[in-house]
């Protein structure tokens, strides 16, 4: 199948590159870039010397009218805009926020500016959705907080009290986009950690608390503090919920066990073993590790994955894989670098 990529010079859009050159299925004859427009490809990603000798093209639909499938890699707010150039005929999966939210309300307050509306929510793992996917030609990738989230909490649906989760959660800088800003530079990250869009404000939130819903049928209320990490890539997401009355530790890790016993990209860890970013980086997969605090009665759930791969571009051809009607896994890894 011949494939465009429109915004490949950011993060996700090189991990999508890298994830592309490897797909025996996909054929990249298409590669759009607005500020880097003219450049050559390795210039802005030396890694990705598959394309070697080719640019960057500006945005223009002749340039993509013989895609089957086109990933849009765009700034939050932009992908709206270019859809409206491509033939409706062209499957499309979007990595920006776009079209995650059901509620123009929600988009308003977290994004601001008109809501473009909103498409099948592409998180496989999530209960009924990978056949909504499936039969879908336009699909939502999800943010990667989100992702990381609303993997951990779902399992919970039937035994926690969803109105009351609280997250806490780190993210490499990357996940802040490839833009300079004063406070990504090395000097300001390397031996510091600090949250930011603090007291619930992160976009985040209500794309988490719609897909809970949407999934589980559970109203789902969070108090969200995300972190910056000093380190590149990967996310570690601790999940606290209110248990119900009664539920203990082995009913909770059975659940939690059964929600993913036949995932390929989401596991729970064997006791005693915790989610590390380092075991998921470069992967599709997502490690997961849950604990019942005895004081507090409440549920506590530790997520680790790569916010560049299962947070975004990985997650992005898992949902390529299955609106094309491919092996879902189809170029893509669980095993992470480790190190």
């Amino acid at each position: 199948m011949k494939i465009g990529v429109i915004g490949g010079s950011g993060y996700a859009g090189g991990e999508l590159l890298r994830l592309l050159s490897a797909h025996p299925k996909f054929e990249v004859v298409a590669i759009s870039a607005h500020s880097n427009a003219g450049e050559q490809i390795t210039s802005v990603h030396p890694h990705l010397t598959q394309y070697a000798d080719r640019e960057f093209s500006p945005f223009n639909p002749n340039t993509f009218i013989e895609c089957e499938l086109i990933f849009l890699a765009l700034p939050h707010g932009e992908s709206a805009s270019v859809i409206f150039h491509l033939s409706p005929n062209i499957k499309i999966v979007d990595l920006g926020a776009d079209y995650r939210l059901e509620s123009a309300a929600s988009w308003e307050k977290y994004y601001g500016g008109a809501h473009a509306g909103s498409w099948v929510y592409g998180a496989p793992e999530l209960p009924g959705a990978r056949a909504q996917i499936a039969s879908a030609s336009r699909v939502a990738n999800p943010g990667c907080y989100a992702t990381a989230i609303a993997l951990g909490i779902a399992p919970a649906a039937q035994i926690a009290d969803l109105t009351d989760v609280v997250v806490v959660a780190a993210s490499g800088t990357t996940g802040a986009g490839r833009s300079a800003k004063i406070n990504l530079i090395a000097s300001e990250v390397m031996g510091n950690l600090t949250s930011y869009k603090f007291g619930g404000v992160h976009q985040h939130t209500p794309e988490i608390e719609e897909s809970i819903t949407r999934s589980t049928g559970k109203k789902t209320r969070i108090s969200f503090t995300p972190i910056l990490a000093p380190m590149p890539r990967g996310i570690l997401a601790t999940i606290s919920m209110k248990l119900n009355v009664g539920v203990d530790s082995e009913s909770v890790r059975s659940r939690y066990v059964e929600a993913y016993a036949n995932e390929k990209f989401v596991s729970v860890l064997p006791v005693g073993q915790m989610p590390k970013t380092s075991a998921v980086l470069g992967s599709n997969y997502v490690a997961i590790q849950v604990a019942v605090d005895e004081h507090t009665s409440r549920l506590t759930v530790s997520v680790a994955l790569d916010n560049l791969v299962k947070g975004a571009a990985g997650q992005a051809l898992q949902n390529a894989n299955l609106i094309c009607g491919f092996d879902e896994a189809l170029g893509l890894t669980d095993q992470g670098l480790g190190i």
